[in-house]
C-alpha cells in the first residue's frame, strides 16, 4: 500500500515518486549541478552533467526503484525530490548507529523555483515517513564542503551534526534528527 499523499503548505504537493520520474530528477540534479558551477562550486557534484556521469542514470533509476521516492510538485509539475532509505549507502564512510533509522539518500529541488520551500516540505515528509515507520532516527549526509551553507541548511531543517567524514578528497557531515511518536 503507498503511504498518503500529503499536501504541504504554498501548494507543494508531495507523492511517491516511480521510475518515470527518473527522467524529471536527472533534470533537476543536471540544473542543480549547473547553478552550483555558476557559483563557484565545481567541487561538491562536480562540472558533469549527472545524467552524463558514468552511473548517473542507473543510479537515479535504482533510487526510484529500489528506495523510498517521493516527488515533490507543484502545480502538477515535479520540483524536487527526496530518496528515504533504511540506511546510508554501504560505500560512504559512515559508521552504522545501534538503532533502526531512516536515511535520506537524496534531496534535491528544482533550482527554477529556489526559495519557496521545497527543501523543507520534503524534510518535514521525510520526518513525517519516519515516525509513521515507528522509527525515532533520521540521518543524512551532505558535503560540509564552501562555505557549509548545505550543513546550515540542514540545522535550520531540525538536524544537529554529528560526525564529519571524507570520501576522498569530498568532506562529508552526516547530521542527525530525532522524530518522536
Amino acid at each position: 500500500m503507498l503511504p498518503p499523499v500529503n499536501e504541504a503548505t504554498d501548494g507543494i504537493r508531495i507523492r511517491p515518486g516511480s521510475l518515470a520520474d527518473a527522467p524529471a530528477v536527472l533534470d533537476m540534479l543536471d540544473r542543480a549541478v549547473l547553478w552550483m558551477n555558476n557559483r563557484g562550486n565545481t567541487e561538491q557534484w562536480g562540472t558533469t552533467p549527472y545524467s552524463q556521469k558514468p552511473g548517473g542514470v542507473a543510479r537515479v533509476e535504482r533510487y526510484m526503484t529500489e528506495n523510498a521516492p517521493y516527488i515533490a510538485e507543484l502545480d502538477g509539475a515535479p520540483v524536487g525530490a527526496l530518496v528515504m532509505d533504511s540506511g546510508p549507502s554501504p560505500q560512504m564512510p559512515i559508521a552504522p548507529v545501534e538503532q533502526p533509522e531512516r536515511y535520506v539518500r537524496l534531496l534535491v529541488s528544482d533550482r527554477r523555483h529556489a526559495g519557496l520551500g521545497i527543501g523543507a516540505a520534503l524534510l518535514a515528509h521525510a520526518a513525517d515517513e519516519t515516525r509513521r515507520a515507528g522509527v525515532e532516527l533520521l540521518r543524512v549526509d551532505c558535503w560540509a564542503g564552501g562555505g557549509g551553507e548545505l550543513v546550515e541548511f540542514y540545522k535550520r531543517n531540525g538536524f544537529t551534526p554529528t560526525d564529519r567524514f571524507l570520501s576522498g578528497a569530498w568532506p562529508g557531515q552526516v547530521l542527525a534528527r530525532r522524530v518522536e511518536g
